[in-house]
């Protein structure tokens, strides 16, 4: 197979998708460009014609990612303050622990990088966390507080990942302590 050499040819998301793809199976610091180009059957000027940097193409790896997670804060929206609280609680350690090292690249791993949680997409994550619950309960929590059972729930998936290798593992667990923190947040 020849190598494409046309820029036009190659899309963002097929790269992305491939990065991922390498990102799991090879970790950060064993990914190169080339080697992403190299699956893709074409030049590493390709690549870095669509992303600066190997930093940058990452973080377009897991922006996909924080669009899937602040998408389940969205579909809360639809249950009453209460159910919809719990949900956030239970979504959001479930995606931690169905996707255990997608997890780890938006949250927790460094590779030489900034610190995750200081990226622009963990950020807007919680932020959209925090306005989601604040949304359902009509602004009427304290900001801390959410902020607290945000970081219960990041130890919580912390705790169970690399332990279990399913939410469905935990499940009764993950029940259990969201009911305790909607207790805490809120009644």
């Amino acid at each position: 197979m020849g190598r494409k050499q046309i820029k036009d040819t190659l899309s963002k998301e097929l790269i992305v998708e491939e990065a991922d793809r390498q990102f799991l199976e090879l970790d950060f610091n064993k990914v190169s460009m080339r080697s992403i180009a190299s699956a893709l059957g074409c030049t590493h000027g390709s690549i870095y014609y669509h992303f600066q940097n190997k930093e940058e193409l990452f973080n377009a790896v897991i922006e996909k990612y924080f669009t899937m997670l602040n998408q389940m804060l969205e579909n809360s929206l639809n249950l009453d303050a209460i159910e919809g609280t719990k949900q956030i609680f239970i979504n959001y350690m479930q995606f931690g622990l169905n996707n255990q090292s997608q997890y780890d690249f938006m949250f927790v791993q460094h590779h030489g990088l900034e610190d995750p949680l200081q990226q622009p997409a963990p950020r807007k994550s919680l932020k959209k966390f925090i306005d989601t619950i604040q949304e359902l309960h009509q602004n009427r929590l304290k900001e801390d507080n959410i902020h607290s059972t945000f970081i219960s729930l990041h130890g919580f998936v912390l705790y169970y990942k690399g332990r279990i290798e399913r939410y469905d593992d935990a499940k009764i667990a993950a029940n259990a302590h969201a009911d305790f923190l909607l207790k805490a947040l809120v009644i």
